[in-house]
């Protein structure tokens, strides 16, 4: 089946409810406020089908106060069935509407002359010249076509209905992520909660788990439908209904649906932005920002203050999760002012000439010298992995530019792109490591813990370097310094870690804190933490405490001489006569319990009689 999403927009009262009622026998209006008062009040669905094309209407609001509304919907159109009264012509909101669709950029408008019954052969020519002379001041639109009707003529509607079901499929992109904004969220008895809105890439089946990101929260899909229809799965560009288990009380309009880990929110944006005809754009002016059916005011911060257009931050007063080249509109007072593209979805700590310079590239997609400046101004790593967000790029495709580059390292396994420079810092590092302790011996993942913000594969490439150079030597997956490399490693940390445990006492560190003070990798300290048990030279009490076994029977000798002295031991006596920690103390008492001459009533331990 062949989705066309056909968003309906025009000036109140020139007939889109009507015109869309005679294609299809349905009307829109539903909610009890809009029958009452004759206007649709929010975005409304219908589609008509015929043989493989499936045509869904998006109708929205034509009165002016209600532009927000028209904006939501515009967000994923093929395409505008734009309606004007041949009699009224051109209105205010014919055009605050246009230059709506400009600034989105949904390009195809298709008008439909109504009421056309009451018009004469002169006229209809006369609106049709003043409405093509009106679209070529929009850059953006392309005037498809314009259709005289009349809700009483059948063979116009027939006529319309033709044109629009023969419409080319626009192309589309499957590849990318799942991404829906909720336009309708309601409540049906015996099915629980239901959203409605258009699926902006991505797909998504029945029982897949979809992420709320404003709720930071993953819900399971219960269901999906399509104009009315239970399917199994929904595809980029179709309108669909999703029902979610989720209480419908804990969703609002303007949420965005999505696969896990792909989108970042941030209040400050990086845009390109450009006032509407006869508005202006201010720095510092407070604005309502529209981003599909998410609505957050905002501030807007130009680069240049004196300019009326251009590159600008925006100030959002909460999160937006958003993409690379989403197109938004601005309200100043309510009345659309201006909009424009996203370029920078991400907030960057970036100086303002170069953050100027990098979206100058990226308004003109030039994503070789974009990485070039973010490799430049990110040295300690640059991830591809949010090429998604940040280019509409997928990770692979963001690779192979990457790879373009020069004086780059590039660790393709996880994704990432670093400065060469960066190399000589990572390898003082390492080299200070094993110049402090002779006897370190570490694998890139246990000195990616130092170096947090390194991935292993340059922490690798960097230690192997080390090994070329003669400074370290390489045995399995450990690398040791070179003056060392006759060391039996797993004897020598063995040693080390059963001397550091006999001097501890009591109350050990956790293992992986001595793994760190004595730099070894962690595998290579638990291997030796199990010899140590296994030959129980050391007793594991708990999850992280392992204690030298003199200890343990010392301390087992103190707990029952306390059952001697006061009769039992539990949490509050053992505190009062040897004062440690909580999870020492309980660790102990648990392993006192697994002695054959001790029992345990209420918490109490006492000795067998």
């Amino acid at each position: 089946m062949r989705h066309i999403i056909i968003g309906t927009a025009g000036h109140v009262d020139h007939g889109k409810t009507s015109l869309i009622e005679a294609m299809t026998g349905y009307n829109g209006d539903e909610l009890k406020e809009e029958k009452e008062r004759g206007i649709t009040i929010d975005l409304s669905f219908t589609n008509m089908k015929r043989d493989d094309v499936n045509v869904a209407f998006i109708d929205v609001p034509g009165h002016e106060k209600l532009v927000k509304n028209m904006i939501s919907g515009a967000f994923g159109f093929d395409a505008t069935l734009f309606a004007i009264d041949v009699n009224e012509g051109i209105m205010p909101q014919t055009i605050e509407h246009l230059e709506v669709l400009n600034i989105l950029k949904v390009q195809n408008i298709i008008v439909a002359l109504t009421k056309c019954d009451l018009a004469t052969d002169e006229l209809i020519e006369k609106r049709k010249e003043e409405i093509k002379e009106l679209i070529k001041n929009y850059k953006n639109l392309k005037l498809l076509e314009i259709i005289p009707t009349s809700i009483k003529d059948k063979e116009s509607i027939e006529r319309l209905k033709n044109y629009l079901f023969n419409l080319p499929p626009r192309k589309l992109n499957t590849s990318k992520f799942f991404r829906y904004y909720i336009d309708r969220v309601f409540s049906l008895k015996g099915i629980g909660t239901v959203v409605t809105g258009t699926v902006l890439s991505g797909n998504l089946k029945v029982g897949d788990k979809v992420y709320i990101n404003e709720l930071e929260k993953v819900v399971n899909v219960k269901n999906l439908q399509v104009h009315g229809e239970n399917v199994n799965e929904i595809f980029t560009h179709e309108r669909a209904a999703i029902n979610l288990n989720i209480p419908h009380k804990e969703l609002q309009k303007g949420y965005l649906l999505s696969s896990k880990g792909y989108l970042r929110g941030f209040k400050l944006i990086d845009v390109y932005i450009e006032p509407v005809n006869g508005k202006e754009i201010a720095h510092n002016m407070d604005v309502l920002f529209i981003s599909g059916a998410k609505r957050i005011p905002g501030k807007i911060l130009m680069f240049n203050p004196n300019d009326k257009k251009g590159f600008a931050t925006i100030k959002l007063k909460e999160k937006a999760y958003l993409v690379y080249k989403d197109p938004f509109v601005v309200l100043h007072n309510g009345r659309v002012v201006g909009g424009g593209e996203v370029l920078n979805p991400i907030a960057d700590p970036i100086k303002k000439k170069k953050k100027v310079d990098l979206l100058k590239e990226l308004k003109e997609a030039n994503f070789k010298k974009a990485f070039e400046i973010l490799v430049e101004n990110h040295k300690r790593g640059f991830g591809l992995l949010q090429s998604y967000q940040r280019f509409n790029l997928t990770p692979k495709e963001a690779l192979n530019i990457a790879k373009e580059l020069e004086n780059v390292f590039i660790d393709e396994e996880n994704y990432n792109v670093f400065h060469k420079n960066v190399r000589s810092e990572i390898k003082r590092i390492i080299k200070d490591i094993y110049e402090k302790n002779a006897l370190a011996f570490l694998s890139p993942a246990s000195v990616k813990l130092r170096i947090k913000w390194a991935s292993e594969g340059i922490i690798k490439s960097v230690m192997d370097e080390l090994v070329e150079e003669g400074f370290l030597v390489k045995e399995g997956a450990i690398y040791k310094k070179k003056d060392v490399a006759n060391a039996n490693v797993e004897k020598s940390v063995e040693n080390r870690l059963l001397a550091i445990l006999e001097n501890s006492g009591a109350t050990p560190e956790a293992p992986y804190n001595i793994y760190e003070k004595l730099n070894i990798d962690r595998k290579v300290g638990d291997n030796a933490m199990k010899k140590l048990t296994s030959s129980k030279k050391v007793v594991r009490l708990a999850h992280n405490i392992f204690v030298a076994s003199n200890h343990l029977q010392n301390m087992i000798n103190k707990m029952k001489d306390i059952i001697k002295k006061r009769g039992y031991i539990d949490v509050k006596v053992f505190k009062e006569e040897m004062p440690m920690s909580r999870k020492y103390i309980v660790a102990y008492l648990d392993y006192l319990d697994q002695l054959g001459d001790i029992v345990k009533i209420d918490n109490k331990r006492y000795l067998k009689t």
